[in-house]
This record gives C-alpha cells, structure tokens and sequence, in this order.
C-alpha cells in the first residue's frame, strides 16, 4: 500500500506548523473531514509510515500521539482503514488519559472563575481534541472491521475522559474554538450502536440511558435521535431491561418499570417536542408510540396523543380513522362509530373501503346496529370492484359476521334460520376467496357451525384453524374445547385446554383455566374444579400485583383482569351453591360485591342461593334485582319464572312471557326450554301435553348439545 505520508506530503504539513507550539494547537485546518470509506482493500505500508512518524517528531512540532492522530485520521480521510487502526494502535491511550482529563478539568475551572491565575495544563485542549477525535476515529474504524466489541470499548474512553473529568457536564460553549463538541456528540451517539452490533443488548441500554441521562451538552437534534433511537431498541429488541435507577428522581416522578413504558416515555417526550417545535416531525414517532400503547392496552391514551397534535401534522382523514381505531381498541365502540360516520360523510370520504370495514365490524358485533354493519359491508365491497382479494375476503367475513348478528333479532324462527345460512354461505364465500389463508375467516366458520349445532363441520373447522395458526391463539383451542364439550367429549375437551396450556404464556391462561374447570365440573371433578379455581385466582392476584387491575387479559377481550376475576368468583359461588356449602357461597359473593356491586351475575347467584334454601320470597327479589340491572339476562329471566310458577302467585300469561323472553334472547337454552315445558305440561288445555311434549324434546336435544360454556 501507497502511504499517504510521502516526502511530498509531510513538506505540506510541516509548512502548515511554522512555529513550535504542538501541531494540535494550530489544527483547524482538517476539520472537515469525512466519514466516507472507500472500497479498497489495502495493507498499510508500516516502513512509510514509520519514517513520516520519525520526521515529524524529529521537527519538533508534535509529539508522538499527536502525529499518530493526525497521521491517522488522514488514513482515515483517505479509506484505508487497516493503515488507520495501525496508526491508531500505536497511542498509548492509557497513558494519555490522565493528561486528558487534567487538562479538561483545569480548562473547566478556568472557564468558571474567568481568572488568568491557574497552573498550566500538561496540555492544549486543541490537543485533547486532536487525540479524542483520534480515539473515535479507531472506534469508527473497527467498525468497518467489524470488530464491534473493541470499537465499543474505545469510544467508551471518550465518554469516561469527559465524565470523570466533568461530572457536572460540559458548560455551555465550552470547547467552542474546537472540534471537541463534535466529536463528543458523535461518540454519544455511537456507543450504543456498537454495543447492539456486538450483541450486547444490556450494554446497549446502558449506554442509551448514560447519553441521555448524563450532561453532554447535546443539540436538540441529536438527542432526539438517541431518544428514539433507544425506544425503537427497548420496543424490539426482544429482551427485558432492568428498570432505570433515577434517585435522582422527585418522588412523585414517574419511573418507568419496563421496556414499553419506558419506550412511551421517551416517545412522549418527542411528540412534546415536535409540539414545542423544538425538532421537526416525524411520522415514524407516532407509528412507533401507536405499537408501544397498543401492546400496553393503553389505546385511549394514544388517542389523547393524536388529539393533541398539531392541525396539518396529520390529515383530518388520518386523524379521525386513527382516532376511532384508539377509541374501538379502548372499548369506546360508539364514539369510534360516531368518528368513522364523520369520515364517511359526504363531506369526507365516503369510499374509504378501511373506515367502511371498520365500521361493518363495529355495527355487526351489535344487534341493533347488525343491518347498519351489513350495509357498510356491502358499500366496502362495491367499492373494492376486485382490487384485492383479501380486502374481498375480509367484506366478506364482516357481512358474514353481520348477517349472523342480524339473525339473533329476527322475529320468527323461519326468518332466523334464513339469516342464518345466509351468513353461513357469505363466510364460506370468504373462506373460498382468500384459500384458505384467513384464520379469522376459519374461527367464524367454525363459531357459526358450532352455534347452529351442526358439531362435526364446526369441529372440522376449528381444527383447521389450529393447523393454519400452529396452536398459537388462545381463541382456536377455546372454541375447539367447547365444540368437544357440546359433544359431551369432555376428557377430548380438557386435553386440547392441557394442551393449549403448555403453549401459553402465564399471563394468558385465564381463560383456559376457566374452561378447564367447567370441563372437570361436567365430569363431576368438582375437588379438581375447586383447584383449578383456585390456580386461577392466584395467576390473577400476581398480575394484578405485576401490572395493575385494569389491564386486558389479551387484545381480543374487552374486559379486565378485575372484571375477570369477579367472573371467577361467581363461577365460584354456583359450583359451592350446587355442593350446598352456603358459607363458602356466601364468601364468594361478598368477594364479587367487593370488586363490583354492580353485577346481574351476583345478583342471579344470590337468588340462586336463596332458592336452594327455600327462601323463594328473597330469591325473587334477588332475580329481579338482577333484571332492573340488565333486562336482557337469560338466566334472571328463567330462574324469576321458575320461582313464579313455584310460589303460584302470578299468571301463566306472566311466567310465559318471561321464558319467552329469555329465548328470543337465546332460543338455544335448553333450561327455557324445559321449563317453558313445565308451564305447558300444569295447564289444562287439549294443546298443553302436546306443546310441552315438543317443548321437552326441543329441551333434552340442545341439552345433548350444550356446551360448557357459550361458543362465543
């Protein structure tokens, strides 16, 4: 290899240092160098370089590490990164960093008192400049060799010189009159890239944390980066940082107590300043917070981000579909309606086919608004004209999705039915379209079948969605645990729930756990049931503990893991109930009352309480407190009826207007069924023994199909 240290070369740098003060002294004239590498593979000619190191310590115009850094950083300057480390290697870093950091200290203290009276450093501060931009330009320079570790651990000199020489940070302008600022800044900001190129996550946090904590006196913008530089890093690095230690910290302050909340901090604080118009926009910080909020189930806070942002960041078409993807995530499905009808009117875009899917869900989850879903649906399809088929295949799923809502209200059980195999033939429809790449289309197919009691097709459909996901979602071995149950398979039942246990994570086995134990109730295991209640609670009791009440359990349901608990509770009080073992009963509705009083479940299970007693006056009471909280709670309707044809104290006209209530709610409840029978069967009228004949049967066949839980 050539050196660029030739005869011709050094004449130019020894006319550039006319008197003899250090070369570093006069060395403004190379400050722009470029970071650039050319391609070229060379070997560094050392006999060169040791005879241009020779002449310029022999001219007395710099001493040793000084022409190493120099000569080094125009290896450097030039692409020939081998000769550079060579020449870098040859400074005694260790020897120069004490004169370093004494000279950085006095240069402080000067600078605070303004004073000409000080002991002289061991060296000019445009030296210190010289030899850190030689320190980083090693680092820079074996990572272009890939060697990450070493370079990590050189540029980590850098930050340890200033530091500990600084510990109150770098005064404002202070090195202004040289390139140690810069250079500063930029070895802030490598340091933890190179310690993640070394595979070195911890490190990497560290560092992160130390830029950002530590003060460098950094520009806006740099900062800014580093700060969403680390979140990106704490959001998807994929391992788990201990928290950060601010004892500097307020007491009041918020200290972030994992890897999201301490990524949604640091993006926060770049959305403040982006409003502050401190730094410029940018769209990756809000898809970036979007992600960080939504693992964290915290949508309805991201919503208020969006709220606050500047007019023309973002479109008004963006901000309201954004906005009502926030609010339908938080659970606030009306005011998400209310945003997408906004966007599809007409002074908005009423052919926005994503805003018009969304809305089909929203309205055909919904019985009352089931027609407006169907209608959304069919303009998202008519306005797709077959640009995609799997934007096709989800207007398909949705109208499907929609029509079987829509069944539910239907007045007479022809009308229902017919609603019904339409929104079986629209699903398939959808399966078709997509090949059979959709699970979600798959997981309808499969729900729909199961609630029309047609088991084997359902159960051919939920375990294909179990081979499509690989066993990965909790709802597929869900709904195939309920179809075996409503074949009374419920060993087959409580092997997919093991099964599905040992591929699930802790904090996602509440529902599982549930079922399970409603599977060993179905088979009499009510010791097992009561343990794995128990199991249950104590996973509960721990997240709530780790993460707080309030979180979902997962994405897909829209309740608490407080609201769950209740649940548990009651499932409690009814199986204690079925053992007769009151006080334990009574134990677990006072824990549910304690989470909520609130409840037409409690209320139901208290009546249920007193009914089993005897007390038939109470239990009443106790039905219809839980029907003044929801009227439409099957369970109330029936249990009330069934207490009003005990006590005899109101008409056959008021009981059957109950039951039937309670199955145009649910016309696939055997117990309304049965007990529909039973009024029939004490009237005397030449139809009665027929019609509770039909009654009965219609009873003991959905009763054969019962699962243990509902399908959906």
């Amino acid at each position: 290899m050539k050196c660029l240290c030739t005869e011709e070369k050094l004449t130019k740098i020894d006319n550039m240092i006319s008197s003899s003060e250090s070369l570093a002294a006069k060395d403004n004239s190379l400050s722009g160098y470029s970071y650039k590498v050319s391609d070229g593979d060379k070997r560094p000619d050392t006999g060169n370089i040791e005879e241009a190191e020779l002449s310029l310590r022999e001219s007395s115009s710099l001493n040793y590490e000084e022409a190493r850094a120099l000569l080094g950083r125009i290896e450097y300057q030039k692409g020939n990164i081998e000769a550079a480390v060579h020449v870098f290697e040859g400074i005694d870093i260790t020897a120069i960093t004490p004169k370093m950091k004494l000279t950085l200290g006095r240069r402080v203290e000067r600078y605070k008192r303004r004073s000409h009276d000080y002991a002289p450093p061991p060296m000019s501060i445009h030296a210190v400049s010289l030899l850190l931009e030689a320190i980083f330009l090693k680092a820079k320079s074996l990572q272009h060799l890939q060697r990450f570790k070493e370079a990590a651990l050189t540029c980590k000199v850098i930050l340890d010189v200033v530091e500990s020489s600084l510990p109150e940070g770098l005064p404002e302008n202070f090195g202004a009159d040289s390139k140690l600022q810069e250079t500063l800044n930029k070895a802030v900001e490598l340091l933890p890239e190179l310690w993640k190129f070394s595979e070195s996550p911890s490190e990497a946090i560290l560092s992160y944390r130390r830029a950002l904590l530590h003060h460098w006196n950094l520009d806006a913008e740099t900062t800014a980066r580093i700060q969403k530089q680390f979140a990106i890093f704490l959001l998807y690095c994929g391992g788990e940082a201990n928290p950060p230690n601010l004892r500097s910290q307020m007491d009041s302050s918020f200290v972030p107590r994992n890897n999201i909340e301490e990524a949604i901090l640091l993006l926060m604080i770049l959305l403040r300043k982006v409003y502050l118009k401190i730094i410029e926009w940018d769209p990756s910080i809000l898809d970036h917070l979007s992600f960080a909020l939504s693992m964290s189930g915290d949508l309805r806070a991201l919503a208020n981000q969006i709220e606050e942002l500047l007019p023309g960041v973002i479109t008004r078409k963006e901000r309201y579909h954004i906005l009502a993807l926030c609010y339908y995530g938080a659970g606030e499905d009306l005011v998400a309606l209310n945003l997408l009808q906004k966007l599809l009117s007409s002074c908005g875009d009423p052919h926005f086919v994503p805003a018009l899917l969304m809305a089909s869900r929203i309205c055909g989850e919904k019985p009352n608004l089931a027609e407006e879903g169907i209608n959304f649906a069919r303009r998202a399809l008519e306005d797709l004209e077959d640009e995609c088929s799997e934007l096709e295949g989800t207007g398909k799923l949705l109208l499907g999705v929609a029509r079987s809502t829509h069944s539910k209200s239907a007045l007479s059980y022809s009308e229902r039915d017919s609603r019904q195999s339409e929104a079986l033939q629209t699903l398939e429809s959808a399966w078709k379209i997509t090949s059979v790449k959709d699970p979600n289309i798959l997981y309808y197919i499969s729900l729909e079948n199961a609630e029309q009691r047609k088991l084997e097709a359902a159960l051919y459909y939920a375990k294909s969605l179990l081979k499509l996901e690989g066993g990965s979602n909790i709802k597929g071995w869900l709904l195939l645990a309920r179809i075996l149950s409503a074949q009374k398979r419920f060993v087959d039942g409580e092997i997919a729930v093991n099964a599905a246990l040992d591929q699930t994570g802790k904090w996602d086995q509440g529902e599982l756990l549930r079922t399970k134990a409603k599977l060993q109730i179905a088979q009499g295991l009510l010791k097992s049931a009561v343990e794995t209640y128990t199991q249950l609670l104590a996973v509960l009791q721990v997240q709530s503990k780790s993460f707080g009440s309030h979180q979902k359990l997962h994405k897909d349901q829209g309740y608490s893991s407080r609201s769950f608990e209740q649940d548990i509770w009651h499932d409690l009080a009814y199986l204690y109930i079925s053992l007769s073992q009151w006080r334990d009963a009574e134990i677990c509705l006072s824990k549910s009352k304690a989470i909520s009083s609130y409840s037409a479940v409690r209320s139901h299970a208290t009546g249920i309480l007193y009914e089993r007693k005897g007390q038939l006056i109470e239990a009443l009471k106790a039905f219809r407190s839980a029907l003044d909280i929801d009227p439409d709670h099957v369970p109330s309707l029936i249990s009330a009826a069934g207490v009003l044809r005990q006590l005899g104290t109101q008409s056959n006209a008021v009981i059957r207007s109950l039951l039937m209530n309670a199955l145009r709610i649910d016309r696939m409840n055997p117990s309304a069924w049965y007990n529909l029978g039973l009024l029939y069967k004490e009237e005397d009228t030449a139809s009665a023994p027929e019609e509770a004949a039909e009654c009965f049967e219609a009873a003991a066949i959905l009763e054969d199909s019962a699962p243990v839980e509902p399908f959906r």
